[in-house]
């Protein structure tokens, strides 16, 4: 095994993870929140705020993240304990002891307890769906709510295939089949694809957009495709945060407040016409800030709606792109002591399954070959 303590593959695993959970601990604060009230609270949201009722010891604040943030862990968990790719098998029994059978802390409530409790209701579905409905796993996701749910915690699926997004598009539509369908699915799909390619030596911006609008498919394509449209139009992300909004609005198949959701509406329902809202924006703001990390979760903060989802995915991008180098580290020592982490540990054991897997598959690529030259051969 190389050695990975001073790589730029640790320093890139590093910083997505510990990105994505400062993005999320940003947002966190005022999420489903509306721009003006943002604005009226915190002024703009440029550091780890205290809670929206703070301060206080426990809720979404002071470096506290979210259940995405939780979600990412526990697929590296199932991944690291695998020791390999997964499939939604693997991904359906590793995820219900970690979610429903093990407790953890759980920062907001400043308590240990099951991570199903905190969970939003589409992420509750993969309790109900795999073990009380003991569903197949690859259609665990039919019938639940369309959302980011399955998105906002993809990361690990393009650390692992770092430098492949085709691949991680393939694993992550397959793992993430328990979990979410429709356009939540794409966006899962999408996402892990963006991460992916974020570890390429020499990507940038641009290369992470080309995956995204090569891979992405129906609507989520044409979200994406209309809101980098209009990033291409701003350089400020504070100027963007109005317009990257009206740009996602005709795809977005969330309400438009976060008090509509029923019957009466056809709000987060199975679409080829509609795209979540957060990974189309997140990579809009890394097109206004030109991929810089701390202006992209900047402005996804303070873009309001679910803007702890927003800022984590383009927090885990840039990360990627740029490394831990671009964080600043009084952030990172929060985000651990406020949560209870070791993301550093977290990032070396992920890093060493990537170099484990890439040599696994480079024996496979030369056996192949190899084979393919005897079937080549001349028949005697």
């Amino acid at each position: 095994m190389n050695d990975i303590t001073n790589s730029k593959l640790l320093d890139k695993v590093t910083g997505c993870l510990y990105g994505g959970a400062i993005g999320d601990a940003l947002g966190a604060p005022a999420e489903w929140r509306m721009p003006p009230e943002i604005r009226a609270r915190y002024g703009y949201i440029t550091d780890l705020v205290e809670s929206w009722d703070g301060p206080s010891d426990i809720g979404k604040g002071d470096g506290r993240y979210t259940d995405d943030s939780h979600m990412v862990q526990v697929l590296s968990r199932i991944y690291l304990e695998a020791g390999d790719h997964l499939d939604a098998f693997q991904f359906a029994k590793g995820v219900i002891p970690l979610i429903a059978q093990e407790p953890r802390w759980v920062p907001e409530f400043g308590r240990d307890m099951l991570l199903v409790e905190r969970l939003f209701y589409p992420e509750k579905w993969l309790y109900m769906r795999l073990c009380l409905a003991n569903a197949d796993p690859r259609q665990g996701g039919v019938g639940n709510m369309v959302n980011c749910g399955a998105a906002m915690y993809a990361a690990p699926v393009g650390i692992v295939n770092a430098g492949d997004p085709t691949q991680a598009y393939r694993e992550a539509v397959d793992v993430f089949s328990a979990h979410q369908q429709s356009y939540g699915l794409e966006a899962a799909a999408v996402m892990a694809a963006c991460v992916a390619e974020a570890f390429r030596p020499g990507a940038s911006v641009e290369s992470v957009i080309d995956t995204a609008l090569t891979l992405s498919k129906e609507g989520t394509h044409r979200a994406i495709a209309a809101v980098v449209d209009t990033a291409k139009q701003h350089h400020d992300w504070k100027a963007a945060i109005g317009p990257l909004r009206e740009a996602i609005r005709p795809y977005d198949g969330s309400a438009e407040l976060n008090t509509m959701r029923g019957n009466g509406t056809n709000n987060w329902q199975p679409s080829r016409e509609h795209s979540i809202e957060e990974v189309p924006v997140a990579l809009g703001f890394l097109i206004v800030t030109g991929g810089d990390f701390e202006g992209s979760i900047f402005g996804s903060a303070n873009y309001g709606r679910d803007n702890d989802s927003i800022a984590g995915m383009a927090g885990s991008i840039a990360g990627a792109l740029h490394g831990a180098q671009v964080i600043r580290k009084n952030w990172m020592e929060q985000i651990d002591r406020a949560n209870r982490v070791d993301l550093t540990a977290t990032a070396a054991r992920l890093a060493e399954l990537i170099v484990k897997l890439q040599r696994q598959q480079f024996a496979q690529a030369q056996a192949r070959e190899a084979a393919m030259s005897a079937l080549l051969s001349a028949l005697s």
